[in-house]
């Protein structure tokens, strides 16, 4: 019987059908950078912004000597600066592929720059802030390498750290603007009656906290009460003197393992040559961390190395396998002690930009050579293997500041030039110079805990 196959006669005479609509990518939500100051570099002026404080004179500690002058006081001068960079980026489509593919590609690069714009600067602000100097530990623990699984954020962390920026006397937002404000005794308050007008400071927690605070029925009550009076993008609620808000953009840190000697391992490992190098005789150690590709938080965090001799009378070098997680491109940190802080210098990594010759943005399971101590650089602190860390900001009102050199600019090159006669390419892109400045370091603090819940889907 003759049969009408369409997989072997009619397949070719089919038209695929492609949606029209693009599907939406994952969503961010943008929240550190809008809480900074912004402040503005003159142009022609360099670009290190300077911000200056004169602090509180020291109160007198007895009575005046009739007819004796008092000792006097200075003023004392503190001064914070900041370097602002040029950032940008850009995307470039041929003429081919945007004349052929089912989408407009040109029109897509446009959207997907800006959006790498917003993030850029929203990453850039959350790593100045991990800068920061008072840092709370969950369940008092010492450092980020002591917090265990289980250590998860509750409300005496949020009220220790609260009640020490109240004893600091740092600002709040919609508060006091007054460097000594006085209370009149029975005089009635002149504060807003409206609850989104009460002064406050502001947290910024990654959404695994945010789940663990939710768990806490007196934190879900609070939010629950304060839905209806929600202020800021992304906000959670008010509790505790402080709103709460989440984002998907806070950076969070895994605990790696050590890399090891011999064959591959899922945490790197590593093997010390008398050749190859400008290494001399010694002893080194070496720490692996791997980048997040899309927003390049330094996130899988390795411990470091054991002591690696590279011996003989000549230049040696060290050959290190990286992990194969490919959701991370990897860095490599060496020194003479077990901190290093300088990158690796190695021919994989980068070759142009400020960073060229570096052991960065190196490709997962790749072998590399170490081939001498590099550029000057401080990993992120290491968590303990298998554990996440997750900050969490709390700041009140002027803690930082975003200063701008060179507003942003977007440039839709789609001409004819001298480069490109034949108008054979399409490019769109962007540019800022910009610095993100830590006003006072008294004004904010951040809370590091694990989670009961995992940054990703397991």
């Amino acid at each position: 019987m003759a049969t009408t196959n369409f997989a072997a006669t009619y397949s070719s005479d089919i038209s695929n059908y492609i949606q029209k609509k693009v599907q939406p990518l994952v969503q961010r939500q943008l929240v550190l950078y809008q809480f900074g100051q912004q402040l503005t570099l003159p142009k022609g002026r360099g670009t290190t912004y300077t911000a200056s404080r004169y602090d509180r004179t020291n109160l007198p500690i007895a009575p005046l000597s009739e007819g004796v002058p008092p000792p006097g006081e200075t003023i004392p001068l503190a001064q914070v600066s900041a370097v602002a960079q040029q950032w940008g980026d850009s995307i470039t489509v041929t003429d081919i592929a945007d004349m052929t593919i089912e989408h407009p590609l040109f029109q897509t690069a446009i959207k997907l720059i800006a959006m790498n714009a917003e993030e850029t600067l929203e990453r850039n602000t959350a790593n100045a802030l991990l800068a920061g100097s008072q840092v709370n530990y969950v369940n008092s623990r010492g450092s980020r390498a002591s917090l265990q699984n289980g250590d998860v954020m509750n409300s005496h962390e949020v009220n220790r750290m609260v009640t020490a920026l109240r004893i600091i006397g740092a600002p709040e937002f919609m508060g006091q603007t007054e460097e000594d404000a006085k209370v009149v005794a029975g005089k009635p308050s002149m504060a807003s009656k409206d609850p989104r007008g009460f002064q406050h400071y502001v947290a910024v927690c990654h959404h695994a906290v945010a789940a663990d605070l939710r768990e806490n029925s007196t934190v879900t009550l609070a939010w629950a009460n304060s839905d209806v009076n929600k202020l800021y993008n992304n906000e959670l609620g008010e509790w505790g003197g402080v709103r709460w808000c989440a984002s998907n953009m806070v950076p969070y840190f895994i605990g790696n393992g050590q890399p090891t000697t011999g064959a591959s391992a899922a945490n790197g490992s590593y093997a010390a040559a008398t050749t190859g190098g400008s290494l001399a005789a010694g002893t080194y150690y070496l720490q692996i961390t791997g980048s997040l590709v899309q927003n390049g938080y330094e996130t899988l965090i390795g411990q470091v190395s054991g002591a690696i001799t590279v011996g003989g009378s000549g230049a040696g070098s060290i050959s290190v396998t990286l992990p194969t997680n490919t959701a991370y491109t990897y860095s490599v940190y060496l020194g003479t002690t077990s901190s290093p802080a300088n990158l690796a210098a190695c021919a994989n990594g980068p070759t142009v930009g400020p960073l060229a010759g570096q052991a960065i943005q190196l490709t997962a399971g790749a072998t590399v050579t170490l081939t001498a101590v590099g550029a000057a650089r401080t990993p992120s602190a290491a968590p303990a293997a298998t554990v996440t860390v997750y900050p969490t900001f709390i700041f009140g009102r002027d803690a930082y500041g975003q200063v701008m050199l060179d507003n942003m600019e977007f440039f839709y090159l789609n001409k004819a030039e001298k480069a490109d006669p034949l108008n054979q390419l399409r490019t769109v892109g962007y540019k800022v110079m910009y610095g993100t400045i830590i006003l006072n370091n008294n004004f904010f603090g951040r809370i590091e805990s694990a989670s009961n819940f995992g940054a990703t889907f397991s």
